[in-house]
């Protein structure tokens, strides 16, 4: 009788996520990580203007990029078991409003503190989000689960890529003879988040069966595999969102690139991310995820640091290890989706909160590396010691990428070893 249900649940799931529902749902994962992308990188062009009305140094940018990773990381102890007990819809909804309200609240405010808490608020919208669309996804996309998650993160990297360029249009431009500014540019691009919340209304999700066997957090921390996924999907995403918040500002810093031209060639980057999850990502399921992550990790690690210290002609270094950046996440969540399949959302809870806090402290460090630097360069070095700061806290994050490749490097050992290669 038991194996019926079962059987009957089974069938249900698999009706709930075909024909037209699975249409609309596909759709409120592709709109919703395109909004994340924008959201999560207009920051770009916008923090110098960020930095100027507030008067606010490096070490605050890193603070303020720091407090968005504590609401990311906030959401991570939440969201998947909301989700477990709400649905995926409610959650879904939930995320969605709070990141458009927090463009309301970025719009509003009068001085550094509000915007941090505004910004804290976004992060938590943007954390639940991330988690809500990787359950969905594993959830729904059960064959070619690498190319699906890939293709679904092509959207993330097509906001991205959109995301500065429109970012520093909407910023210049008028209404009524008023400069619209980073305010209003980001109230504009977070109320888009109400794009995908009406088609995860109109959707109908199957949730994940509770006769699965549940994996006690002690116990999922003691598989030897964990904490090299753990790592290599931390590292990587720091680089990832640390390319994304720091790059126009060492253009600008370092090179002395107009705030346009910087925005155009962080789009560049982004525009290499996106081209390379839509065309590689269906390659990492032939390639294999973990030697995938091996090829990526180390390529875009050496494209980064070789790229700052061949000084201005490396700017195209840079943009292509945007090549490498990009299948490094999704291919990491396929993995996690292979390999703890009977209880994804215990795994998404450890592993991102634990990537929110490795976040929040690598933000803090890059703040500190880049105003440190500053300070000891410019002593020396006079203005140029500002580049030289720059330079060297763009140079931790192709630091990152090495450190995520060695983790890979041992958790494709202990796969193997296993024989649990994926």
């Amino acid at each position: 009788m038991a194996l019926n249900n079962m059987k009957e649940r089974g069938a249900e799931s698999v009706n709930m996520v075909s024909g037209a529902n699975f249409v609309i749902l596909t759709l409120t994962i592709f709109t919703a990580f395109l909004i994340f992308g924008l959201s999560e990188n207009v920051k770009g062009p916008a923090i110098p203007s960020i930095q100027s009305d507030f008067g606010i140094d490096e070490f605050q940018v890193g603070l303020l990029l720091a407090i968005n990773a504590f609401g990311y990381l906030i959401a991570c102890g939440y969201t998947a078991p909301l989700a477990a007990k709400s649905g995926l819809r409610p959650t879904l909804a939930v995320s969605l409003i709070g990141m458009a309200l927090s463009g309301i609240g970025i719009c509003l405010s009068p001085g550094f503190l509000p915007l941090a808490l505004s910004f804290f608020v976004m992060y938590l919208g943007n954390g639940m989000l991330e988690i809500t669309l990787g359950l969905m996804a594993a959830t729904i996309f059960t064959k070619n689960t690498g190319a699906m998650l890939n293709i679904s993160h092509f959207f993330y990297g097509l906001g991205s890529m959109i995301g500065p360029v429109l970012s520093a249009r909407l910023m210049a431009a008028t209404m009524e003879n008023t400069t619209l500014g980073w305010r209003y540019m980001y109230l504009i691009i977070l109320s888009f988040a109400l794009i995908p919340l009406i088609l995860g209304l109109i959707g109908r999700m199957a949730e994940r069966s509770g006769d699965r066997q549940k994996l006690r957090i002690t116990a999922f921390l003691k598989k030897p595999w964990v904490w090299p996924i753990i790592l290599g999907l931390s590292l990587s995403y720091v680089c990832e969102m640390g390319i994304g918040g720091w790059l126009v500002n060492f253009l600008e810093k370092a090179y002395a690139f107009e705030s346009g031209d910087a925005a155009f060639i962080l789009a560049a980057f982004f525009a290499c991310f996106t081209a390379a999850r839509l065309i590689l990502g269906p390659l990492t399921d032939k390639v294999g995820f973990t030697r995938s992550m091996l090829i990526a990790t180390s390529f875009s690690g050496l494209a980064i640091i070789i790229g700052v210290a061949a000084g201005r002609p490396g700017i195209a270094l840079l943009i292509i290890a945007g090549i490498g950046v990009a299948p490094i996440y999704p291919t990491m969540l396929a993995i996690v989706a292979k390999l703890f399949a009977d209880d994804i959302y215990t795994a998404m809870t450890v592993i991102l909160t634990v990537l929110g806090i490795i976040s929040m402290i690598s933000n803090l460090m890059l703040g500190g590396i880049v105003d440190g630097a500053r300070h000891i360069f410019t002593q020396y070095y006079g203005e140029a010691g500002v580049g030289i700061a720059y330079s060297a806290g763009i140079m931790f994050l192709g630091l990152c990428c090495l450190v995520a490749f060695a983790a890979t490097l041992v958790l494709y050992r202990e796969l193997k070893r296993d024989g649990k290669m994926v």
